[in-house]
């Protein structure tokens, strides 16, 4: 999508995927944990706080302490959907009940039929595994 531009492309985005609209079920492993079957709206997997537009889909997530932040959105109608993405950008959404945030170094996460995606781009069909290394990157300011 080339237009619109800046944050309300993520939104008119999330209206036009309201469209077609459905909870997924979701098979998670979080580091050598018990896999959690879930129907979610959403599985959301960062080592940073933000999505592009500003979106702050994990809020709490620190990029220096070797965890991913999992916010999963479970599964909740589309008006309600509607009331909490807003709040996306605040990083308040984590305070609705159908939202929930781990933390792990190590995520699976399988789902039938879904691609996974990673910095707005394609990575493939699920299943995928991340691992987040502590100090892996160095990051040299100017």
């Amino acid at each position: 999508m080339r237009w619109p531009v800046g944050r309300f492309r993520y939104d008119l985005a999330m209206i036009a995927e309201l469209a077609e609209f459905r909870p997924v079920p979701y098979r998670i492993r979080l580091d050598d944990g018990e896999v959690r079957e879930v129907e979610a709206t959403l599985v959301a997997v960062g080592n940073g706080s933000s999505y592009g537009g500003g979106m702050r889909i994990c809020p709490g997530a620190d990029l220096t302490d070797g965890l991913f932040d999992v916010t999963i959105v479970g599964d909740c109608g589309r008006s309600t959907l509607l009331r909490v993405f807003p709040q996306v950008y605040r990083g308040t959404h984590t305070e609705h009940p159908k939202v929930t945030v781990l933390r792990a170094a190590r995520v699976e996460i399988a789902a039938d039929g879904i691609t996974g995606y990673a910095d707005g781009e394609p990575l493939g069909p699920l299943p995928l595994s991340a691992r987040c290394v502590r100090g892996g990157v160095r990051v040299v300011g100017p």
